[in-house]
């Protein structure tokens, strides 16, 4: 049963408007640590949590409204230089927003949260005191308080024990001391307490990828600027006057008039709607962008922690904020660059003492860059680290048994970086809580290409490794190569054609059982759209379309081809063939299938080549009398 039966509405504007408020918290508490006398920062996160706290009384929520007055009360007094930003005092600021959020949990859930974890409003208080140690959290909660409520206390003998390192000889004491040790970082903590999940957990196992509680109930909302609103209703105006000139215009057709005046206003009113329309249907997909900076907000926290974490000291620098990307591309990107930056900031940038011996600062730097060129989004992570050693990355793909002696020798060091994208593939020497399992980079890869997307690895040793992944603006629209086989048309994505030639039965030949053709040097295998699709080859197809799928070239063949088109997906909810990503209707009517590559060579698997006799029917051989 709900807790807040006829507050719903409230409940969930609420839930909305803190969510984004926690999330510029975590963003500007990273820049806080970096620029501790920032007042301009101490007020903003001052008044978010002022913010939060009112919200919350309006829900009744009280151990939420306690939890925010406590840490506003820390940042009243930090802003009014009463007390100073310590890594101790941040760590607790830090540990207070993980417990809103997991509040904001039991919120979405339609329940009042419970109380905070005592341990933590002991350690703020302490901090507000001007008392705060290491460990101070840690310490409240082996200490029990000497009485309850809002007033507790905290045994001051224990802590004076731990801060001076003095032995307690009673027993109680002693096991209460034993249990204030802090307990290692957890790094999968991190990205859990970051994303509301651990980053080793499968994608779907706890709701909607890469999000946390906190944010699902924003899974189907979006904030459109009203401009943007505006515009879309000014063009619907416009179609619908337009829409008017036409039904007059069908009128004086039906009535008997077909002068040259007539249908040239005819042509006019028509050629004005295909303009209407495009400007519409360009509107419409704008109020699905949304500014990126809304997801980068939250890694500078996930680095920050995880470095810490670590021994490392790592700042994550963030560029293109503005750039704008469709919403549901935003939500699918969080895993992979989750991935990214954990790799980047265990395995890619060195410790202090490495560092120092390669004549580097002690501090990495780690860039996530967003920017727009053409119609594609490009997304960068960079480090300043030790870079890749392709001789290193083949020898352990080598011993792993993922490539062979034939593959090690004839790979060039782009291909060997790409080796970090095979499962089962890991550079650590043993499992930790962070990496060493094999799993990830083989995940990101998967979920940028469902997205329809491309990711590249640059690397140079002794100086860092950038990762670049390439995306569309948007997944409602896909640009489509039309291709036929017999009368049937099927649709490709454009941004896997590299280009079209004819297919020369002369040229074909036999490639370790497999049809292939010669291209510029380079030997690629020809696989027929009607073996992929498992129809019949009655005849040898006309023309082949040179594609590139991950790092798999081939030539697609096929009869025929229609040109390009820019396909509005419609996906198949109900039943989707193996093989389709979804459908999309033609300017004349007929609807036609987009086909998903990768799937289907997926299906195929290693039988996915034909023997050069399966296309080419060779003519019976004369034979001289």
């Amino acid at each position: 049963m709900s807790d807040f039966a006829g507050m719903e509405d409230l409940l969930q504007d609420f839930l909305i408007e803190a969510g984004d408020l926690l999330s510029g918290v975590d963003y500007k508490l990273v820049d806080l640590e970096r620029s501790p006398d920032d007042r301009g920062l101490l007020n903003d996160i001052f008044r978010g949590f002022h913010t939060i706290k009112g919200g919350a009384g309006f829900l009744n929520a009280s151990e939420l409204v306690t939890l925010c007055h406590l840490t506003e009360s820390l940042f009243d007094k930090l802003r009014n230089g009463e007390l100073s930003i310590t890594a101790e005092t941040m760590d607790i600021i830090l540990e207070a927003t993980g417990a809103v959020r997991d509040m904001f949990g039991h919120l979405e859930r339609q329940t009042q949260p419970p109380a905070a974890d005592p341990a933590l409003i002991e350690g703020l208080r302490l901090t507000i005191a001007g008392h705060a140690a290491p460990a101070a959290a840690t310490v409240a909660e082996a200490a029990p308080a000497k009485r309850q409520g809002a007033g507790a206390e905290l045994d001051w003998t224990l802590l004076h024990a731990v801060v001076t390192g003095k032995e307690i000889k009673p027993a109680s004491t002693a096991v209460a001391l034993a249990k204030a040790v802090p307990a290692p970082a957890d790094p999968e903590a991190v990205i859990q307490a970051a994303i509301g999940r651990r980053s080793a957990d499968r994608p779907g196992m706890g709701g909607p990828v890469g999000r946390r509680d906190s944010e699902r109930q924003r899974d189907n909302s979006i904030r459109v600027d009203t401009a943007r609103l505006d515009q879309v209703l000014n063009l619907s105006g416009e179609i619908g006057l337009t829409k008017n000139r036409l039904n007059a215009l069908r009128g004086d057709i039906l009535s008997g008039r077909s002068d040259a005046e007539t249908l040239h206003a005819l042509d006019l009113a028509v050629s004005q709607l295909d303009l209407l329309v495009s400007d519409l249907q360009n509107a419409v997909m704008k109020t699905r962008m949304q500014p990126i900076g809304r997801l980068f907000q939250k890694y500078p926290r996930i680095a920050r922690d995880l470095a810490r974490s670590l021994g490392k000291d790592v700042e994550l620098v963030l560029a293109g904020e503005d750039t704008e990307i469709d919403k549901t591309m935003i939500e699918d990107l969080s895993d992979p660059i989750i991935h990214l930056i954990r790799n980047a900031v265990d395995h890619g940038v060195e410790d202090a003492a490495g560092r120092a011996a390669a004549g580097k600062p002690v501090k990495s730097v780690v860039r996530l860059e967003a920017r727009q060129e053409g119609d594609h989004i490009v997304i960068m992570v960079a480090d300043d680290g030790r870079g890749m050693d392709p001789e290193r990355l083949r020898a352990k793909a080598l011993a792993k048994g993922l490539i062979s002696d034939e593959e090690a020798s004839t790979m060039d060091d782009r291909q060997s970086y790409n080796l970090i994208f095979l499962p089962g593939f890991s550079m650590a020497e043993k499992v930790s809580d962070v990496s060493g399992r094999g799993v990830g980079m083989d995940v990101v890869r998967t979920n940028i290409q469902k997205l329809n997307g491309t990711i590249d690895i640059r690397s140079q040793q002794g100086k860092g490794t950038t990762l670049v992944i390439n995306l569309p603006l948007t997944l409602a629209i896909l640009p489509v190569l039309l291709v036929r086989l017999g009368e049937q048309p099927f649709a490709v994505p454009l941004s896997m054609v590299r280009e079209i030639l004819p297919i020369n039965p002369s040229l074909l030949q036999d490639v370790g059982g497999r049809a292939t053709m010669v291209v510029r040097g380079e030997v690629l295998p020809v696989l027929p759209l009607s073996a992929l699709l498992g129809w019949p080859q009655d005849h040898v197809p006309e023309y082949g379309v040179l594609m590139q799928a991950a790092e798999q070239s081939f030539i697609l063949a096929i009869d025929s081809f229609a040109g390009r088109e820019d396909a509005v997906i419609k996906s198949l909810e109900v039943f989707r063939p193996k093989g389709v990503a979804g459908v999309s209707t033609l300017a004349n009517g007929q609807i036609v299938l987009i086909l998903d590559m990768k799937e289907l060579l997926g299906a195929a698997g290693d039988q996915r080549g034909v023997p050069r006799s399966a296309l080419v029917k060779e003519a019976p051989k004369m034979v001289a009398a």
